[in-house]
């Protein structure tokens, strides 16, 4: 069980990888991340996790397919694609 969730771990991280560089097949790649992570019950790393939409799956590239701002204290990251608006707490 566990070399099953080590090696969901590293493909979640290599779909991830492929999904930066490779903006065609970035939503797919995210798609079958998102399903794998929840299939093995593994965590999708925090830096990797920020980074896709939850709507739709894109892959967020800022300034193409997202917009990112600060209001009262938050991160608000916006889907261009979907509408899909998050909201993260911003640290001092």
């Amino acid at each position: 069980m566990k070399e099953q969730k080590a090696s969901a771990r590293a493909k979640i991280v290599a779909l991830f990888e492929q999904a930066a560089s490779s903006p065609r097949t970035a939503k797919k790649n995210v798609a079958l991340a998102r399903k794998l992570s929840s299939k093995f019950k593994v965590r999708i790393p925090l830096p990797w996790k920020r980074r896709f939409c939850r709507g739709c799956n894109a892959f967020f590239v800022p300034g193409k397919n997202c917009r990112i701002r600060t209001r009262d204290k938050r991160l608000v990251m916006s889907c261009l694609e979907c509408g899909y608006v998050r909201r993260l707490p911003v640290k001092r």
